[in-house]
């Protein structure tokens, strides 16, 4: 007797097949297989060059592949047309390094932002919205302040709020802690963590920061610039412990865990 079709639980958040990245003729990642479990903190590490944020890139539909696919909650990403790919876009949000907030716009309108172009909410509703997710982050009264007059801790919870204003199944971070000092790059894998334990949410890291990585992650991908792709998946501590490949081991041997 076959097997029924997967229940929507068992369908993974993200689905990566055969897939090729590359910048005209220079290929960067090639063939690259992995998928991302609803409701898990997925990290993609690698050294400098790797193609980390090249892979996030396609990912997001910031750049298309060469070849292969992208599925999110079984459904097709990558060729998807103009209108399945406007509603793909409310079911993940995107925290740039730096927040990428608009200089120009205070933070409850940098929050509403995806709320005005993807919706049909009323001015008012999408007020509160706003308000209600920067308050989520610790920005409660902050709502009218511009970019230029906050830190850059504050500024990457800003750009968490926005993210998360559709209540997205899935956010992807890009270096969350880049720039940081220790203690606000602490809060912000604290909200991180909330914001899976709370809604549920998948969360993809790319980072290099190994703090972060024995801290939060569930799973990683390592990625190797002369591979050209995947050199280790599973648990970090594991891979730490017990990945036949020293690649693997060197880069995450100077974790926090073991003393450094």
């Amino acid at each position: 007797m076959s097997a029924g079709p997967a229940s929507p639980a068992e369908v993974p958040a993200i689905e990566v097949r055969d897939l090729t990245c590359a910048y005209d003729d220079h290929v960067v990642l090639k063939d690259v297989t992995f998928s991302v479990r609803r409701g898990e903190i997925f990290f993609i590490i690698g050294g400098s060059g790797c193609g980390k944020t090249t892979l996030l890139r396609h990912l997001v539909g910031l750049m298309a592949p060469v070849q292969g696919s992208v599925n999110f909650l079984g459904q097709p990403f990558t060729g998807a047309d103009d209108a399945q790919r406007r509603e793909q876009l409310r079911t993940f949000g995107m925290l740039f390094q730096g927040g990428a907030l608009w200089s120009s716009l205070t933070l409850r309108e940098n929050v509403a932002l995806p709320l005005e172009e993807l919706t049909e909410l009323p001015p008012a509703e999408i007020a509160t919205l706003a308000a209600f997710r920067l308050a989520q982050v610790g920005l409660a009264g902050f709502e009218g302040y511009y970019p230029s007059e906050i830190s850059g801790g504050m500024r990457k919870r800003a750009g968490l709020a926005r993210a998360l204003a559709l209540d997205p199944a899935i956010v992807f971070f890009d270096e969350p802690s880049a720039g940081l000092d220790p203690v606000t790059a602490r809060h912000i894998d604290d909200l991180v963590r909330q914001v899976r334990d709370t809604f549920g949410t998948t969360i993809v890291i790319v980072s290099h920061e190994l703090r972060s990585i024995y801290g939060l992650a569930d799973r990683l991908i390592m990625l190797d610039r002369d591979a050209l792709g995947i050199v280790a998946e599973g648990r970090p501590a594991e891979l730490a412990a017990a990945s036949p490949d020293p690649r693997v081991r060197e880069f995450l041997a100077l974790s926090p865990v073991h003393g450094t």
